[in-house]
């Protein structure tokens, strides 16, 4: 018995025309006789084969009893990808897998003329491959008759419903057959996915092949720590140092895969890009580059590289981190397929550290924290391969060796061998020298420890508004420094003095350069010892000391009689408060009555006389009531000139005048009150006047 047994016989006599030896752990699992004709939810590692394990599954479903398809009419199996390039792939790899069972495969995908794929469908076939905006259009407009589907294959499951496919693949599940079978693959399974599998799948079978806590033993996880903006020249020394034969770098943005393409074009890599605003023939252009070999390198965004297969790829680089672990595990599974090793390497600038270890934990990987390679080991490395270069140790024929001898009696050996290597190194770019290489492995917590500290000032203070939560960004970014380097921030008026660790001061001084200048204006001087800062513009008012009330200040008049009368009252010199206001005609004087008019003669307020000191025994109680008196009648008084208003004022007062009895009656209610203010109420002058019923 061998592991073709339990496959279909066309399909079975592909494998071995193709050169299959062994299945997969995923090929094996879709063919056990516990699956039969169930639903499934599989999940494995990239580059397992499961677009060749999706296909050994549907072949019973839709073949049936019979070795070769018939003469195609509506289509019999549906598969959804997310993306173009994977759409096509996987047409590329059931077309041979079918080639002896006789399946017409047609693809239904955005970007390609919507014509022709409507002719295809005309015509008749077995299985249809798509995307799914491009299969709903099919659908609702008619073209695609999905009435007799016997399976439908969702690929990549997971991605589809992170780029918000969900109402597309609903639809199709919907419309299908109820008594459909449905094969959910991804490589991993969240919640999302499991949701949809209880909605549309009856009594799936669970199929992992993985031990979701082990990491992928073909991908080696390496994590470059870099300065933040040395991204690119690091991922240059990387690319040179590795010399893979295929790379992938991942960028977040369109913009960034242009602008990284352009400089690594100029740097003489041979790069494609790969993006969601190229078009379909631009993409297909790109990845034949990459397969055939003419490029070695290639820029794409997480949804254009999705599920692509590129033979060979060495190398996988994230230029912009993921954003989660799904993410990751999705991009490096770019590498590392059908057995063979690779690399994926992520570029970790020094503030997104504890990101990247939180990424790693919850994906369960154990990377390794290295530096990214400098120009010595770039050079090293050259001069290895040239020594390990197959050519130096392959036989010579009769005619190398004579045209070998000759070259011996015009040239000497050292001349020979340096025009070797000079050829050699015609061809490559020449490495990057990094500002800051990184920390050798992951730091652990370091003591802020200052006691050998050196000082510096900046031409910069609070006059200029120069601030420590702004200052401290600058310094992290333009000298390459960490928070750990950086101890005491002091601000003064004119100049701010910084406390920088001496393990970084070199660095610093090394940012700096010749011109010893921050940010082109910031002048940099270094200190011989500890500056005297003055604490003048650090003084703060204690909360216990109370403020002084201002001369200028009156007490309220509900507060007077707090007031204490000082025996020096005679000397102050009180200016009136009407004495600089011009008289007004038709306002008599008023004088208070009572008491108060006979004191006056005892105490005069407005002499000039201060060289006197009047000593008069005053009653405080009988002061107190004689003020009391007279700030009623000033109350009783308005001395003011009439404003605006005079005129309502008057009327108010009038109305206020009521009898006793009407005092002592309750206050009306809110209900009267409302009554009351509609009969008041004018009709808007739009509103014509109604008459009353009584006439």
């Amino acid at each position: 018995m061998t592991e073709f047994d339990d496959v279909v016989p066309a399909l079975s006599e592909a494998l071995q025309d193709r050169k299959y030896l062994t299945l997969t752990p995923v090929q094996k699992a879709v063919l056990s006789s516990k699956l039969g004709d169930s639903d499934a939810l599989v999940s494995a590692q990239t580059g397992s084969g499961k677009t060749v394990a999706f296909g050994l599954a549907i072949a019973p479903t839709i073949l049936g009893l019979d070795e070769q398809f018939t003469q195609p009419e509506l289509p019999l199996a549906l598969i959804v990808t997310p993306t173009r390039e994977l759409a096509m792939q996987v047409k590329a790899e059931l077309q041979w897998l079918y080639k002896i069972a006789k399946a017409q495969i047609a693809s239904c995908v955005g970007g390609m003329d919507m014509r022709n794929e409507r002719r295809a469908l005309e015509r008749g076939t077995h299985i249809v491959v798509g995307t799914p905006g491009r299969l709903r259009d099919h659908i609702e407009r008619g073209s695609l008759d999905v009435k007799k589907l016997k399976a439908v294959v969702l690929d990549e499951a997971d991605e589809m419903l992170d780029l918000g496919f969900r109402d597309d693949l609903e639809f199709i599940l919907k419309t299908s057959p109820k008594d459909r079978r449905t094969l959910l693959f991804s490589a991993t399974v969240p919640k999302t996915i499991i949701n949809l599998a209880k909605n549309y799948q009856r009594d799936a079978v669970r199929i992992s092949t993985q031990n979701e806590q082990e990491q992928h033993h073909d991908i080696e996880y390496q994590a470059i720590t870099i300065a933040p903006n040395d991204k690119e020249n690091a991922i240059i020394n990387i690319l040179r140092f590795t010399d893979a034969k295929t790379a992938l770098v991942f960028c977040g943005t369109r913009a960034t895969v242009n602008h990284m393409t352009s400089r690594f074009a100029n740097r003489g890599f041979s790069v494609v890009a790969l993006s969601g605003e190229l078009s379909q023939e631009q993409r297909t252009h790109a990845l034949n580059s990459i397969r055939s070999g003419r490029s070695k390198i290639c820029i794409a965004t997480d949804v254009a590289a999705r599920g692509i297969d590129i033979q060979d790829l060495q190398l996988v680089i994230h230029a912009d981190l993921p954003k989660n672990h799904e993410s990751l595990l999705h991009r490096s599974g770019r590498t590392g397929r059908a057995g063979k090793k690779g690399t994926s390497a992520l570029m970790v600038p020094y503030q997104s550290r504890r990101f990247v270890d939180r990424l790693l934990q919850r994906a369960n990987i154990d990377a390794q924290w290295i530096r990214p390679p400098s120009v010595e080991d770039i050079l090293k490395r050259d001069r290895e391969r040239v020594l390990e270069d197959p050519a130096l140790h392959d036989e010579i024929s009769e005619d190398e060796r004579i045209f070998a001898k000759e070259i011996l009696s015009r040239h000497s050996p050292e001349q020979i061998a340096t025009a070797l290597l000079r050829q050699h190194m015609s061809n490559q770019t020449a490495p990057e020298e990094l500002l800051d290489e990184g920390p050798p492995s992951k730091p652990q917590k370091q003591d802020r420890n200052f006691k050998n500290s050196v000082w510096f000032s900046l031409s910069v203070g609070s006059n200029d508004d120069a601030e420590p939560r702004w200052l401290l960004p600058m310094l992290c970014r333009t000298t390459h420094l960490t928070k750990s380097d950086i101890g005491a921030i002091r601000v003064q008026p004119a100049k701010t003095f910084i406390e920088l660790s001496a393990d970084c001061v070199d660095r610093f001084n090394e940012a700096l350069g010749s011109s010893k200048k921050l940010e082109k204006t910031i002048k940099v001087v270094r200190l011989d010892k500890r500056p005297e800062i003055s604490d003048a513009s650090r003084v703060r008012r204690s909360r216990d000391e109370k403020t002084k009330p201002s001369p200028t200040k009156r007490n309220p008049r509900s507060d007077y009689k707090n007031d204490k009368i000082k025996a020096d009252l005679g000397k102050a010199k009180i200016t009136p408060v009407l004495k600089h206001e011009k008289p007004k005609k038709d306002i008599k004087r008023v004088e208070p009555k009572g008491s108060l008019k006979g004191d006056r003669s005892k105490v005069n307020l407005n002499t000039n006389d201060t060289t006197k000191t009047s000593k008069i025994g005053l009653d405080d109680k009988k002061l107190d009531e004689d003020f009391d008196k007279f700030i009623k009648q000033l109350d009783e008084i308005d001395t003011r000139p009439p404003s605006k208003g005079f005129k309502k004022k008057n009327k108010k007062i009038k109305s206020s005048k009521r009898t006793e009895d009407h005092k002592k009656s309750p206050p009306p209610t809110s209900v009267g009150l409302k009554k009351r203010r509609a009969t008041k109420r004018k009709p808007m002058p739009s509103q014509p006047t109604r008459k009353s019923r009584r006439q």
